[in-house]
């Protein structure tokens, strides 16, 4: 980390390195519209996708958490999408947004809408990204989640029902304040997770159509890699870094109102 801040202080291409001081860092804010493309397009798929994205795991663990027949094979069929290695589900998704002949223009097509350019036209390819994300929440998310349904007493749930407490009333009252630390937990990795979605943007749009998928990750690697602008790359690591760390402490910050610990005296 102490050397990718040195080199933030550098123009460096692998064969000369220039000391030019905070430039780097102006050059990103005042001269570079693309820093500020990614950066909107990184902050628009993270404030849809994390809320979707916990919200949608914290659905999946309630199912999961019945006593049904056959439950560990939903669980396992829930859990396999996570299993698919990151290029192949991209590779996958691809498919699925053709235009042409991909699953979800057919399925479109049964209800008599038109096909989407889904990775071609740029006011669609962000929703497809956003989409795309769904595919993980049966992951590791809802596994911990699933966790924190089973360490919730039983105990709990008999004594709300001799005081008449319905279904609701149980899920407002026991159920989500006994999970808010684990919903804490998954809220500040979803947010480090979308702020560093890169793979799925590489593969499957390389940033485009006009940068509109092109995220914070994608521009790093891109100067880096390409470019080979390595003080540039590090300069925006460490805005990424700033970023990150102020959000996790807002967060911290904010749990304190609706976090509840086992125990903790308030």
């Amino acid at each position: 980390m102490l050397s990718s801040l040195a080199l933030s202080l550098y123009k460096y291409d692998l064969a000369d390195a220039k000391y030019v001081g905070f430039e780097n860092y102006r050059r990103l804010f005042v001269q570079d519209p693309l820093f500020w493309k990614a950066l909107k397009n990184t902050f628009l798929y993270t404030f849809f996708t994390v809320p979707l994205g916990v919200l949608g795991s914290l659905l999946i663990a309630l199912l999961l958490n019945q006593q049904v027949k056959g439950l560990r094979i939903f669980r396992t069929l829930f859990y396999l999408p996570s299993m698919v290695p990151a290029v192949a589900s991209a590779l996958l998704w691809q498919w699925v947004f053709n235009a042409d002949n991909g699953i979800l223009n057919q399925v479109l097509g049964w209800f008599g809408l038109p096909n989407i350019e889904w990775l071609q036209n740029e006011k669609f390819t962000l929703w497809a990204f956003v989409l795309m994300s769904l595919w993980g929440i049966g992951g590791q998310r809802m596994i911990i989640f699933l966790a924190g349904l089973q360490g919730i007493p039983e105990s709990y749930y008999e004594a709300a029902k001799l005081d008449g407490a319905g279904t609701f009333k149980q899920f407002r009252h026991i159920t989500l304040p006994s999970l808010s630390p684990v919903m804490f937990f998954n809220l500040v990795l979803g947010l480090v997770g979308a702020f560093q979605v890169f793979t799925s943007a590489y593969i499957m749009t390389s940033g485009g159509p006009n940068n509109a998928s092109l995220f914070y990750s994608l521009y790093i690697f891109r100067n880096a890699f390409e470019y080979f602008k390595m003080g540039k790359a590090s300069a925006m690591a460490w805005v990424l870094f700033v970023i990150l760390l102020t959000f996790t402490l807002i967060q911290m910050a904010l749990s304190k109102r609706w976090v509840h610990y086992e125990g903790e005296q308030r």
